[in-house]
């Protein structure tokens, strides 16, 4: 059954007469009557505000593929467009035109639209999870937003395919090979095997093998920021960490927006199921997890701007500066750093040229398919390389996790147990990586593995290579302004306030914190905290201010 059918009623719910009357006092202008036809908003159409039916009908259609479209639904008096690109202004992924009787309805832009749902908190509920069930439908779908075409499995459309659901866009793979509609569109554009894959976003343009960023540029997915607004809150990562700082700082008035060099969740969104998280007894996956955050954020009015990567901060002014791709720069009264960690590469010759090619450092249901059936290798013995285990097992033929010692001394029991009554997990202790075999043409083939104990080698051949071996930090682009240990974490608590770095005004939570603890559960913790010791930054400037007045 799809999520349309078996939630129907909540995607699609029926404001009552006094839920429309709460509704009027925040919409963003008045009632407008549309002809029978005539189109209320178009897909890729930026800022397009969800509509509120008074009168009549508004049918809702997404992209079916390259050229068709397909119905969603009709909108009867009391139902609602949007999704979840509606609380943020971005572009519609669907487009809405009045019935056959025409359609009174009223708008409700961005701003007002949260509004509403934080000034009622009955509305704001069937709202919220209205429009988070829509874009899971469309991401279920597959046919609406954007459309890549290419050779599935290949490192490029990877890429591409891990971005977007990591930042919980629907996509869709056309097999360029195999589609007639794709590889047409590849022939009529004259591209060659070298510029592929070709990306359609929902505005119709068209791309030749675009960065992650470009991409992002297409789909509208970046907010244009104001080099001269000065932001209460600056948050470099939107991990766990920064996501829960973002909720709690916007949620209280602050002015917040948060950046992300990748993708939303950080290294937790990657996990395919967390099972030790307060408050979800059956689990719940990283991406699932970052999601709902993502969507919180933006109900308070938190902006975002994904992929944005921060590329220096200057601290010689009054306030601290971030240099970012794309000539960007933010100005904030306190910056938060969550830029978390990134996992460790491996030492070994030839790996960049595998990278996506055979070689993967988080496992996601794309991977999973990529390798169903086959025997895989997995490096790592943390709970991240437990939850990947734990999902991956079940789908492949036979896994073979290399460890350098006992994963008893590394992994939370819970896990241990769950691969121990796994009958094709195979853990080889003492273990270290040392040769690759393949060529990034036709990708991995074989694996070198080394004993650390007596050096002797042996070959063991795969396709697929997941890597979970520890930690670096991204702090390169702080170094110059705040101290970190001889590993590169960033060390707080010198002065009054617990996350302080030496820089005053600069906070550092989650895992980037030198002595931090790696759980998700304390990065969240992290993230509350800080904006409660950023009040107080602000309530004792605040006081200086007023005594120096009072002094002059």
């Amino acid at each position: 059954m799809s999520m349309i059918e078996a939630r129907n009623a909540q995607m699609f719910p029926i404001l009552s007469h006094g839920q429309i009357e709460i509704a009027r006092r925040f919409s963003s202008g008045p009632e407008t009557h549309f002809g029978a036809g005539e189109t209320l908003y178009a897909i890729a159409v930026r800022g397009a505000p969800a509509w509120l039916v008074i009168k009549g009908s508004m049918d809702v259609v997404r992209r079916d593929g390259l050229a068709r479209e397909a119905r969603i639904t009709t909108l009867l008096p009391g139902q609602f467009s949007g999704e979840v690109n509606q609380l943020a202004g971005r572009p519609s992924i669907a487009a809405g035109t009045a019935g056959p009787e025409g359609c009174l309805a009223i708008p409700f832009d961005a701003a007002h639209l949260r509004a509403l749902m934080i000034g009622s908190a009955e509305i704001g509920e069937i709202v919220m999870r209205a429009l988070i069930l829509r874009r899971v439908s469309l991401i279920e779908q597959g046919g609406a937003g954007t459309i890549i075409i290419g050779t599935p499995g290949s490192p490029n459309v990877l890429r591409l395919q891990n971005f977007l659901d990591r930042s919980g866009l629907p996509n869709l793979v056309l097999d360029v090979g195999f589609d007639a509609e794709g590889s047409a569109l590849v022939e009529r554009t004259g591209v060659s095997p070298d510029d592929l894959p070709l990306v359609v976003c929902p505005s119709g343009a068209i791309l030749h093998k675009p960065s992650d960023e470009a991409l992002a540029a297409c789909l509208g997915v970046i907010p244009d920021v104001d080099p001269e607004k000065l932001f209460d809150v600056a948050i470099v990562g939107a991990g766990p960490a920064g996501l829960a700082a973002a909720v709690y700082a916007a949620s209280e008035g602050l002015s917040v927006i948060v950046l992300d060099a990748r993708a939303m969740g950080g290294q937790a969104g990657a996990s395919a199921r967390i099972e030790n998280y307060l408050g979800f007894p059956t689990g719940v996956s990283g991406q699932a997890l970052a999601g709902r955050a993502f969507n919180q954020a933006l109900k308070f009015g938190a902006e975002i701007a994904i992929p944005v990567a921060v590329e220096r901060m200057d601290c010689d002014g009054p306030h601290p500066v971030l240099f970012c791709t794309g000539d960007r720069q933010v100005k904030a009264r306190s910056v938060v750093i969550a830029s978390g960690a990134s996992y460790r590469r491996p030492n070994v010759p030839h790996r960049e040229e595998f990278e996506g090619a055979g070689i993967s450092y988080w496992v996601s249901p794309i991977e999973a398919r990529l390798c169903a059936g086959e025997e895989v290798v997995l490096i790592g013995g943390g709970n991240s390389a437990g939850q990947a285990i734990v999902f991956l097992a079940p789908q492949v033929k036979q896994l073979h996790l290399m460890v350098r010692r006992d994963i008893e001394q590394t992994m939370s029991q819970y896990l241990i147990d769950r691969i121990a009554a796994l009958p094709n997990v195979q853990i080889h202790v003492g273990k270290e990586l040392a040769g690759l075999e393949g060529d990034p043409q036709n990708g991995l083939c074989a694996l070198e593995f080394a004993d650390l104990h007596d050096g002797t080698r042996q070959r063991l051949a795969t396709r697929h290579l997941f890597l979970f071996i520890g930690a670096d930090p991204n702090t390169q682009w702080a170094q110059v302004c705040v101290k970190t240990d001889s590993r590169g974490f960033i060390l707080t608590g010198d002065g009054a306030l617990p996350l302080e770095t030496s820089l005053p005004g600069v906070f550092a939570i989650g895992d980037v914190r030198s002595g931090s603890t790696k759980r998700v559960a304390a990065a969240v913790g992290e993230g509350a905290s800080v904006v409660a010791q950023i009040h107080a930054m602000f309530a004792k400037q605040a006081d200086a201010t007023r005594q120096t007045e009072e002094i002059r």
